[in-house]
């Protein structure tokens, strides 16, 4: 493919490191939003508004700078992403108010959707196929890496030098990365097209996919409702429109012709919306019910992504000897015993049957999602690689913000407004039992679109 060992092992470093920054800022922020209610006097709505004004930000963008990315070069997106998301880091440690703090993470949201769009772009453009699976097996581990650390050195850091500390630890990280990125890197993989951008197609995506995935959080609201309505009206109105673009920012043919793009991206989709809430209906079970402390809570939650940190790399070179569908599927059906065995959940049942099930569900998310990047990522011609890996990452984004959704609809329907106490345990494990059936019946309907993506290999391999 033309590229040198040594671009090889930069494109690894930068993609990876970057992919650790992201998740272990997210994780490590929510452990210090109760410092940042204190010092700032805010509200649990407000403090709420700090984490999702970053991942609406991030949606929002994803996309669009995916096809900029194709057009102009992914490597000076993601240098610029790096950048923006630095700044954002930077302006966030010096936040007078809430209000400023959420307006910066806004913008580290706008840095995020940057560097989404094009890490996982770069490593399918420097790596070839035979070796796709490893490198973005090792990819995903990094990201896991970052969500079990996070909580730890997050607390350890606000406890010690207070919450503004995690941005200033991560504003320089990601100024460093940026540097190297663009002092080692050689390249830009840019598809050479760019006969014009496609501003209408990027406003409607981006008011859509928000409005869709901002009302599904507020559901069952009257609010939540009008505005999940709005963003599907929006997000049909966006795919008629593409449909006639002469330069769309989505190429609805990705989808039309390529069941394996098509079906790939169904199957992260069910996937993060059947397991992203599990951490947070287990975190309020072992608090609230089991009476954890909130640091032995994090330790027992630790065990299924340091399982799937371990086993991601295995599984994406796993994924380069066998057919992706294969080990992608085998992982969402061990995720599919484990919901099913969260709902045997009661007052009383053993730490290590937790343990248990959260290392058999880290497992299953390392034989899926690894396999499930490489089998995206391969199954698009290199002229599409951006808008490939920023379509993933919005199925990542959209599908755990419609886990949150879906139980914060059971809880509001089983519950109401009472709070997680030792007089409503037993309303509380029914909502979360009918949440892990829910979950479990979705991943194993998603094992039939992970097996409906066809074979990868033999198709990737005839596109070279």
């Amino acid at each position: 493919m033309g590229e040198t060992s040594t671009t090889r092992r930069v494109a690894l470093l930068v993609a990876t490191t970057s992919s650790f920054l992201t998740p272990f800022m997210g994780s490590a922020l929510n452990i210090a939003l109760p410092s940042v209610g204190q010092e700032f006097a805010a509200g649990a709505l407000a403090l709420g508004w700090i984490p999702t004004a970053y991942l609406l930000s991030s949606a929002m963008f994803l996309v669009p700078f995916g096809k900029l990315a194709d057009m102009h070069g992914r490597k000076r997106i993601f240098v610029w992403g790096l950048m923006t998301y630095a700044v954002g880091a930077l302006l966030s440690a010096l936040a007078p108010s809430v209000e400023t703090l959420i307006a910066f993470r806004i913008v580290q949201g706008l840095g995020g959707a940057m560097i989404f769009g094009t890490g996982v772009a770069i490593l399918t453009s420097v790596f070839p196929p035979q070796e796709r699976g490893r490198v973005l097996g090792i990819n995903v581990a990094s990201v896991y890496v970052g969500l079990s650390v996070g909580p730890f050195l997050g607390g350890l850091l606000t406890q010690q030098w207070g919450w503004r500390s995690i941005f200033w630890i991560n504003a320089p990280l990601a100024f460093l990365v940026a540097a190297l990125a663009a002092w080692k890197l050689q390249g830009e993989w840019r598809a050479g097209n760019k006969d014009g951008f496609d501003g209408l197609g990027s406003v409607l995506y981006g008011l859509g996919l928000v409005a869709l995935i901002y009302g599904f959080s507020r559901l069952p609201t009257t609010t939540g409702w009008a505005l999940t309505f709005g963003g599907a009206v929006v997000l049909t109105a966006f795919g008629l429109w593409e449909g006639r673009a002469r330069n769309p920012v989505l190429d609805l043919r990705l989808f039309r012709h390529n069941p394996a793009f098509t079906f790939s991206n169904l199957a992260a989709l069910i996937n993060y919306s059947a397991t992203s809430a599990v951490g947070f209906l287990l975190s309020l079970y072992l608090q609230s019910v089991r009476g954890v402390s909130p640091r032995d809570a994090g330790l027992i939650l630790l065990a299924q992504p340091v399982v799937q940190a371990l086993f991601s790399p295995l599984a994406g070179w796993a994924s380069d000897r066998v057919e992706p569908r294969v080990v992608a599927s085998a992982g969402m059906g061990l995720t599919v015993v484990g919901l099913a065995l969260l709902y045997l959940l009661e007052p009383s049942t053993a730490f290590s049957f937790v343990i248990g099930i959260l290392a058999l569900l880290g497992f299953g998310f390392a034989l899926f999602s690894s396999p499930n990047t490489n089998a995206i990522m391969s199954s698009v011609d290199r002229s599409h690689y951006g808008v490939a890996s920023a379509t993933l990452a919005t199925m990542r984004l959209t599908g755990q913000m419609l886990s949150m959704g879906i139980v914060m609809l059971i809880l509001a329907t089983t519950m109401g407004e009472q709070k997680v106490t030792a007089e409503t345990t037993a309303l509380f494990l029914t909502s979360a039992h009918i949440a892990f059936g829910v979950f479990a019946v979705l991943c194993f309907l998603g094992i039939f679109a992970s097996l409906a993506r066809g074979n990868i290999r033999a198709n990737a391999d005839a596109r070279l």
